[in-house]
Formats: C-alpha cells, sequence, structure tokens
C-alpha cells in the first residue's frame, strides 16, 4: 500500500509498483519501459537525499517522474512551427523538406531496394549513380559525388589532394561554421598545412603570386556566406584565382558553404554565387551544402573535374563519409525538381521565400479576426532571414504577431515552446512575436488555438 507522507526512504514503494501508477503509464505513452524504470530509479535516490531535510509526499514524488517524462518527449524529433522568421533554421532543421518529396522518397525507400544493385545485370551496383548525373547535369560540370556534410566534402577534398601539403586561404575567409567547427582546423586535421595571406579585409592577386613560391598543392576559396565584410575590404575572386593556378599548374578549390542553382535575386533582391557560376569560371572542384540553400536533406556535394573526383571516390575516408539510401533518394528527386524546372512550386524552402508580404499582411489579419485577443495581439511588418549561414544582414520583408500582453516576452516565448506542436518564435525590441514567413497556411488553426489557450491561461 502506497503511504501519501514520505518521510523515511522505506516509505518509497518499489519500482514496479511505481511503474504501475495510472498517471505514470499515461504519462510514459510512447517512451519505452526500461527508460521509465530507469527514471523512477533516478527520482528515488533524489528522494531519499531530500529525506535528509524533511518529509516529502507520495504526489510530489510521483510529480517529479513526470516531470521528467515531459522533458524527455520533448527530446524526441518532433514536428516544431517555426515562428522565427529564419527560413534555413540550423537549430530546426536547416531546410524543410516538403510534402511533395517526401511522398516520393518514402515510396522509393521503405522495404528493400536497390541501392547497390543493378536490376538490369543482376550485379551489385554503385550508390548514387543517377543521383552523381543528376548532380553533375545541373551544375554543368564534369562529374559529381555526394558525402554526408559539406565540412566532409572539403575534409576529404584536402586529404585527397593536400595531405602533407601547403594549402593557400586567404586570412579573410578561415571562417568558422556551425557547431563551432573552424576552417583552419578542418584544413589541419584532414593533414594539410595551412598557408594564410593577406589580411582580414584585404587580400590581392599579388598576395596568391607570393604563396605560390611556397609550392602549395591547391588555393582553397571560402565563400563567407554567414557574414558579410563593409568598408575598406579587398578579395580575389575566383575567375582570377583560376587564372593564377593555371598558369602554375595549382588546382582552385571553391568552398560555396551554402551553395544553391537558382538566382536569388528574385526572393531577396541579392544575387548569390550559384555553382554553376563556380564550375563555369573554371574551379577544379567546388562544394556545398546539400539542406541549406539546396533545400533537401544533410548532405555535402562536390562537382567539377572528373579525374580529380575520381581520386576522391578512392580515398579510404570516402567510405566512412559516404550516405545511405535515404539521401540518395532526396537528392535524385530534388534535383530533378530543378532540372526539369518544378523546384520552385514543389521544394518548401523556395515555396516559403516566394511568399509575398501583402499576401502574409492578409493571412496574418485573418488570424487576428479568429483569435479576438483586442489589444493585446497586433500584426505588424518585420524582417525575417534567409539563414543556415547564407546571406547574412540580407533581410526578408515579413509580417508578424506581436503580443502586448503584458505577459513578460521570456514567459511567452517558454509558453508557446511547451505546447504540441511547439511553436518557437522570437524575441525582438522586448516583444514576443510570430513571424509568419516560415509558418504554413495549414498551420493557422494550430496557430490560432495555442495564442487562445496561452492568453486565456495568463489571465
Amino acid at each position: 500500500m502506497k503511504k501519501e507522507i514520505i518521510s523515511q526512504p522505506r516509505d518509497i514503494p518499489a519500482v514496479e509498483i511505481i511503474a504501475s501508477d495510472d498517471s505514470l503509464i499515461r504519462e510514459s505513452d510512447n517512451i519505452p519501459r526500461p527508460l521509465l524504470v530507469e527514471i523512477i530509479r533516478e527520482q528515488v535516490v533524489r528522494c531519499k537525499k531530500e529525506l535528509t531535510k524533511g518529509e516529502t509526499t507520495y504526489s510530489k514524488f510521483i510529480e517529479g517522474i513526470i516531470s521528467e517524462l515531459r522533458n524527455i518527449k520533448r527530446l524526441k524529433i518532433g514536428r516544431v512551427i517555426n515562428g522565427t522568421g529564419i527560413l534555413v533554421h540550423t537549430n530546426l532543421g536547416r531546410a524543410p523538406l516538403s510534402t511533395e518529396l517526401f511522398d516520393k522518397i518514402k515510396g522509393q525507400i521503405t522495404g528493400y531496394g536497390n541501392v547497390e544493385f543493378e536490376t538490369a545485370t543482376g550485379k551489385r551496383g554503385k550508390r548514387g549513380v543517377l543521383a552523381e548525373k543528376y548532380l553533375a547535369l545541373l551544375a554543368e560540370a564534369e562529374a559529381g559525388t555526394v558525402l554526408n556534410n559539406n565540412a566532409a566534402a572539403l575534409f576529404i577534398i584536402l586529404n585527397t589532394f593536400a595531405n602533407r601539403r601547403k594549402v593557400v586561404i586567404s586570412r579573410g575567409e578561415l571562417v568558422q561554421i556551425g557547431g563551432g567547427f573552424r576552417i583552419p582546423d578542418i584544413i589541419r586535421r584532414s593533414g594539410a598545412k595551412l598557408l594564410e595571406i593577406g589580411t582580414t579585409n584585404i587580400t590581392t592577386l599579388d598576395d596568391y603570386r607570393t604563396a605560390i613560391e611556397e609550392e602549395p598543392a591547391m588555393i582553397l576559396k571560402v565563400h563567407q556566406s554567414n557574414f558579410s565584410q563593409s568598408g575598406f575590404t579587398d578579395s580575389v575572386d575566383i575567375k582570377a584565382l583560376v587564372e593564377l593556378g593555371k598558369e602554375h599548374g595549382i588546382p582552385v578549390v571553391n568552398d560555396l558553404g551554402s551553395g544553391d542553382f537558382v538566382d536569388t535575386t528574385e526572393f531577396i533582391g541579392v544575387h548569390e554565387p550559384t555553382v554553376q557560376e563556380s564550375v563555369g569560371q573554371g574551379a577544379a572542384l567546388t562544394c556545398f551544402s546539400g539542406d541549406k540553400l539546396l533545400g533537401g536533406m544533410q548532405a555535402g556535394l562536390i562537382v567539377g573535374n572528373a579525374e580529380m573526383i575520381g581520386k576522391i571516390k578512392k580515398n579510404p575516408i570516402f567510405r566512412a563519409l559516404r550516405v545511405d539510401k535515404v539521401v540518395f533518394s532526396s537528392l535524385e528527386n530534388l534535383l530533378g525538381m530543378y532540372l526539369d524546372g518544378t523546384w520552385k512550386e514543389n521544394i518548401k524552402l523556395w515555396q516559403l521565400a516566394s511568399r509575398k508580404e501583402a499576401d502574409l499582411y492578409k493571412w496574418g489579419h485573418e488570424l487576428l479576426n479568429k483569435i479576438g485577443a483586442g489589444e493585446k495581439l497586433t500584426v505588424q511588418a518585420t524582417r525575417g532571414r534567409m539563414g543556415g549561414g547564407s546571406l547574412p544582414e540580407i533581410p526578408l520583408p515579413s509580417i508578424a504577431l506581436v503580443f502586448h500582453s503584458g505577459i513578460s516576452p521570456q514567459k511567452l516565448s517558454a509558453e508557446f515552446r511547451k505546447y504540441d506542436p511547439p511553436i518557437v518564435g522570437r524575441i525582438d525590441e522586448d516583444s514576443f512575436m510570430i513571424d509568419l514567413k516560415a509558418i504554413d497556411r495549414e498551420d493557422g488553426e494550430i496557430l490560432v488555438n495555442a495564442v487562445k489557450d496561452i492568453i486565456a491561461k495568463s489571465k
């Protein structure tokens, strides 16, 4: 029999008895039983320590377990409504996948598949042949290949062609990418030797000419996709570097970071260098991400010289960095959308990027009328971002629901994150807001109900 008052360790029920508590059974839905048992045992240990300060209750003890179960559930990979206004949000899964793309992938990867099997000959095949063909065709390059992310793509390029040799790079391009990874660290770990030239803000063609005297293995150019410089600055474009490299037989590698295949001017008024431009300007190899401006799943893509890509694929490290059938299937379908001209309609990132401010404003007022929060909520013009380490400082015109409820923006932010599904907004100028730029219209009803519930709770 369970005692409500717990004054000593022996008053705590056995783990099996606790696990059979009706409230825990309800709360532990979709939580594996071994994990539930572990959480209970941890709570028992905490409870015994706290008993040295005084008695507690069984109800409080169970509340502690329920609280931990809810925290565990929040760790599960799940859907989030993105009200931050950042389209490629690194913490929210980067590029969103469209239903159209996912439906195509689902039909190709469930059950068994021909990922390494040639149905025509009945023999073992190679992975990703069609995805690589699409990639090369779209990039207007000789060849292409795929690894698990762009850091891996750059690493294997360096390891294959510059191991124990020098790599020339401008100091202004020694960037830090997501998760604290730094280009200098990747270069050194690859076995290559870093040869820095120029200064943070100025690097000239003469700096590269001087560096060539040290017989480097390659010239590396890294696109400053996650920050911008202004004022007294100068750098050397890829075309000039390629001409210099050809004079001395040194390949030029271009790390585009986010990388894209379309003219971004239509969406944000600024042109981001494309993969095709890098290839056309003569870069021996160009590498970029698959889950940023490309709009797909995480991958590192390399395009360029067929002989060099062949050597990369023979590097023993290649197997450690390769991708699976899910990524190849995603790329086949995604790249196919670019090739057949349906990317704007079918790729979620570009669907969201192409939304007009006037349409968002109209939708915002529709939501406002449904919510009926009076002066506690307004619709205001704001600025979103492309995100994902791309197009820094370039604002995307947007519309947001802005709260004036008297509740602190930090508390509102926390309450919306607790909702199911969580709604992640942002705090701007000491106000909590939900930016509509990256929110699907079909999530409008969820948003309305969440705002109503949270405002009602706060009265």
